[in-house]
């Protein structure tokens, strides 16, 4: 199972999903930010174990449909589980590599999303 790497810009929200996707996923790693998450992809020996990224709508310095697009120019079959707010758009996200959760967000959701998603990675990458 691939690494998932969790892009959140908030410690303590993103203390709580990291302890949450740490319950089912043995390899998950967490950054601050979309800078600090393209750094990494440009990593062939990390990219080439990266499963899944999870990632939230509004980040600072761009934001989520643009840092989306920007992973997907580096590697386009990167399935990405953005996490955001009722009132944002999930027509943002364009492609089937890409799925939208709107808050709140439960816990098993968002383990259920990300289990589905590296699954299909998985089989596409097999």
């Amino acid at each position: 199972m691939g690494t998932i790497l969790l892009v959140d810009d908030d410690p303590l929200q993103a203390f709580v999903r990291l302890s949450i996707l740490e319950r089912r996923f043995p390899d998950v790693r967490r950054v601050s930010d979309a800078a600090e998450a393209l750094c990494l992809v440009e990593q062939p020996q990390f990219a080439g174990n990266l499963g899944l990224v999870v990632t939230g709508h509004h980040m600072p310095g761009i934001g989520g449909p643009a840092f989306v697009a920007e992973l997907h120019t580096r590697m386009p079959s990167l399935p990405v589980l953005v996490l955001g707010n009722p009132s944002e758009h999930p027509d943002d996200y364009a492609g089937e590599r890409v799925r939208f959760l709107s808050r709140p967000i439960v816990a098993e959701e968002m383990l259920s999303q990300a289990g589905q998603m590296l699954a299909q990675n998985e089989l596409k990458t097999a």
